[in-house]
């Protein structure tokens, strides 16, 4: 299960790369054809704006899965560990809810929309708000799965990194970490 869900969200990945390179093709693409050119892609305005919000609810997604929200933990730092597990659950329970609004929004506003074509492209807008579906639903069973965890001891609070606190620490996160040890001798 482990192998499906890990190519999963590489699978995630690989469509975040591709909808940002052919909003790039699309913008650049078009920016060219106008100005050498005098004439454009019609549909290029659209489709970017499609591949955008898909890419960023995806890429929402890819964060979550990996912890890798801005967040600040001050206060279950200083709460003992049964006060911090308690918060953590009930930030849970209301992100499980937030999601769950998403998701029955995005549901309602598809269905609503599936028949209504986008101006340029002539798609379906139900794709634009399925969006929302394609993040509530992971979003929600990853909420869910690190909700249940906790509540089972599996993941400790108190020392686990549910948030990260700035971008800067993502950064250094990234970086090669310094052998400890003897300098190596000059000759």
């Amino acid at each position: 299960m482990t192998r499906i869900i890990d190519f999963y969200f590489f699978a995630l990945k690989v469509t975040i790369a591709l909808l940002l390179a052919a909003m790039v093709v699309l913008v650049f693409g078009n920016v060219v054809l106008r100005y050498a050119f005098n004439q454009g892609i019609t549909v290029s305005e659209e489709l970017s704006r499609i591949f955008f919000v898909w890419l960023t609810f995806l890429g929402a997604v890819v964060a979550m899965r990996e912890h890798g929200h801005l967040g600040v933990d001050t206060l279950i730092k200083r709460l003992p560990p049964f006060g911090a597990k308690v918060a953590v659950l009930i930030g849970h329970a209301l992100m499980l809810y937030a999601t769950w609004l998403m998701i029955s929004g995005s549901w309602a506003q598809t269905l609503i929309n599936i028949h209504v074509g986008a101006p340029a492209t002539g798609l379906s807008m139900g794709f634009f708000y399925g969006a929302g579906l394609a993040f509530g639903i992971p979003a929600f069973l990853i909420l869910l799965s690190d909700a249940f965890a906790i509540a089972t001891g599996r993941i400790d609070v108190t020392t686990a990194e549910l948030v990260r606190e700035s971008e800067d620490e993502m950064a250094l996160d990234d970086l090669p970490q310094p052998a400890l040890g003897p300098a190596p001798a000059k000759h």
